[in-house]
């Protein structure tokens, strides 16, 4: 009964960390602190909402920690914690494969598109 409970917690959290939004994120921390307007600007596509929604989850999630410098103004900064960088490492090689093969995939959904229509 425990696997089963285990099983079910777990695919819970890759639905959490699993999204694209949530990846892009972690990678985009791999080099150290960045604050909410640097992560914005290096995401494309991804609205403020949106952002805010992934940080706030993976801050909740121990993937990554938020940091207030209180000058003024105040300045926010987001890093990754040690099970974030153990993350980072885990998806690394699927974000790399899928920059890898993005021609190959529009390729391969145009031919696909094609016949369909």
């Amino acid at each position: 009964m425990e696997l089963s409970s285990d099983a079910c917690r777990t695919r819970v959290v890759l639905d959490i960390v699993g999204d694209k939004w949530s990846l892009l994120v972690v990678r985009n921390l791999r080099d150290g602190p960045r604050r909410f307007t640097e992560l914005k600007r290096s995401i494309d596509g991804i609205s403020q909402r949106m952002l805010t929604v992934k940080l706030r989850s993976l801050e909740r999630d121990g993937i990554l920690t938020r940091t207030v410098h209180e000058v003024m103004p105040p300045h926010v900064n987001y890093e990754l914690t040690d099970m974030g960088r153990t993350l980072r490492e885990a998806t690394a090689p699927l974000l790399n494969w899928s920059v890898t093969h993005l021609t190959r995939i529009d390729a391969a959904r145009a031919a696909y598109d094609a016949r369909q229509g």
